[in-house]
């Protein structure tokens, strides 16, 4: 019993779960997302009725700074996108209610009349550019032209000659995929991949370093991966056979975030559980962050005390993402990817457990992407990496890979028995770069193939890509695969063939 007068304890306050966090961390930045659009609509409309010396413009523009500033003191940086008939701000979707429909219509529709779909503002905005923004956006487009691209590029000029220095647009992402034109839908492929490797480098590098880093950037990257995905995944899967030896780190994690996506794709998973899977895909390997340069960049061998560093970085890829601004941060899920990613099947693998587990589905989906991708790209140990069919066969027929071979099979289908990257030979004697796989699934040993070489060896620039299941008037099929060769060896470089 405790003595009445003995001083009380002040009761422990329950720390959130992940959950909650993250539930509290969207439900704050749709509140102050709308008052930013709201203020913005205000701004905008006090600019075409009053001069901007007038006071209510002067009020409007202010209360428009702090709006922007409060968004920004919840994660420090602003992105208003229009997504289909959706609203995102920094990645979190909009809510429309009555009273905030006509802003948000308003805004939206001065936005594509300059063929904007993105609104980046940098931390440090002023009043002054934004009332150059609101001016410019109230202007009819001087790009002379329907084309997403150029209207863009040319408001996008109109505000460097105004000079706004911390306000960014870009093409609205899938109306600009959807045009159909080919080159287009390259750059948005391009663009994607690129935003990918960029926030996964910059979290990296934050996390060896010890400085406090934020998800929010990668959280975004992985949502323009999904939406790429679904729009367009050919061209991004081209993507991924660009094998730059000293950025492997980082396009590693893309590639398998880009797999991982696609096999959600194919599982028939929501659009909402395909963002937690690229997440998780994303960052699975974070925890090679506090892993030494030395160990992870050796060429010989690794020691018995540096591999157990090595087979420590699941542990530390845990410790890491709990260290990521709090668990509202990130999904639970790529906690448990983390940890689990080199576990096998039959768990040999490691960490070591005491206790029987059920691997989650990310992680056996992210173990195939993991395993594939890591075969097929050199590194500081692995100067000669194995041919895409090859590695798919060995991950099939080998049971001691320790992969569900259900999703093996999955891969496959994705990504057909001649992946995508892998340099061919014809019989017509041309020589190809795999394109994608057949989109009939009882073809997927037929291939969509680029010719890059003539069977004389005359180099083809931009060829046409052709498919391998087309069929001769006489019932024979007019190319086949007679044999797979090293594109080092054949002065190829697959990876030039997408972008």
């Amino acid at each position: 019993m405790t003595d009445a007068n003995e001083p009380r304890q002040p009761a422990r306050t329950a720390r959130p779960s992940i959950v909650e966090s993250m539930q509290g961390t969207e439900s704050l930045i749709r509140q102050t997302g709308k008052d930013f659009v709201i203020a913005f609509y205000t701004a905008i409309r006090s600019l075409k009725l009053y001069p901007v010396t007038n006071d209510q413009s002067r009020r409007a523009i202010i209360e428009l700074v702090t709006a922007v500033e409060r968004v920004m003191a919840v994660e420090g940086e602003l992105e208003f996108k229009v997504s289909g008939n959706f609203v995102f701000i920094n990645g979190t979707r909009m809510r429309h209610d009555l009273d905030s429909l006509a802003p948000f219509s308003a805004i939206i529709e001065k936005l594509e009349d300059h063929g904007v779909g993105t609104l980046n503002i940098d931390e440090g905005a002023t009043g002054e550019e934004f009332v150059t923004l609101i001016e410019r956006l109230s202007e009819k487009s001087k790009a002379g032209t329907d084309d997403n691209a150029a209207r863009t590029a040319a408001f996008r000029q109109v505000l460097i000659d105004g000079s706004v220095e911390h306000i960014g647009v870009e093409p609205p992402e899938e109306g600009y995929a959807d045009t159909g034109r080919e080159e287009h839908a390259k750059e948005i492929a391009k663009r994607t991949y690129e935003r990918g490797v960029a926030a996964t480098k910059d979290l990296v590098s934050s996390v060896r370093m010890g400085k406090a880093a934020s998800v929010k950037k990668v959280k975004r990257a992985v949502q323009g991966i999904v939406d790429q995905v679904l729009g367009n995944e050919t061209l991004l899967m081209g993507l991924t056979t660009i094998r730059d030896y000293d950025e492997y780190t980082f396009t590693h994690s893309v590639n398998v975030c880009t797999f991982s996506v696609s096999i959600g794709k194919r599982l028939g998973f929501s659009k909402l559980q395909l963002y937690d899977l690229g997440m998780a895909a994303l960052l699975h390997d974070i925890g090679k962050s506090r892993v030494p340069l030395d160990i992870l960049n050796k060429v010989e061998p690794l020691d018995d005390d540096e591999w157990r560093q090595m087979k420590a970085h699941p542990w530390y890829g845990v410790l890491a993402l709990f260290n990521l601004r709090g668990y509202g941060a990130i999904p639970y899920r790529s906690v448990i990817v983390a940890f689990e990613h080199h576990m096998r099947v039959d768990l040999k693998g490691y960490p070591k457990i005491k206790r029987p587990r059920q691997l989650s589905l990310f992680s056996k989906i992210i173990a195939v992407a993991d395993g594939f991708d890591a075969a097929t790209s050199r590194r500081s140990y692995q100067t000669a990496p194995l041919q895409p069919d090859q590695v798919l066969y060995e991950m099939w027929r080998n049971p001691g890979r320790g992969m569900d071979t259900v999703l093996v099979k999955g891969m496959i289908n994705l990504l057909g028995v001649y992946p995508v990257g892998t340099c061919v030979k014809l019989t017509t004697g041309e020589t190809g770069v795999v394109h994608g796989a057949n989109p009939n699934p009882r073809r997927i040993d037929r291939p969509l193939v680029r010719v890059v070489k003539e069977a004389d060896g005359e180099e083809v620039v931009g060829g046409s890509v052709l498919d391998l299941a087309e069929i001769e008037p006489g019932g024979a099929y007019k190319r086949s695969i007679t044999v797979v060769v090293d594109p080092a060896k054949q002065g190829i470089n697959p990876g030039a063939h997408f972008v």
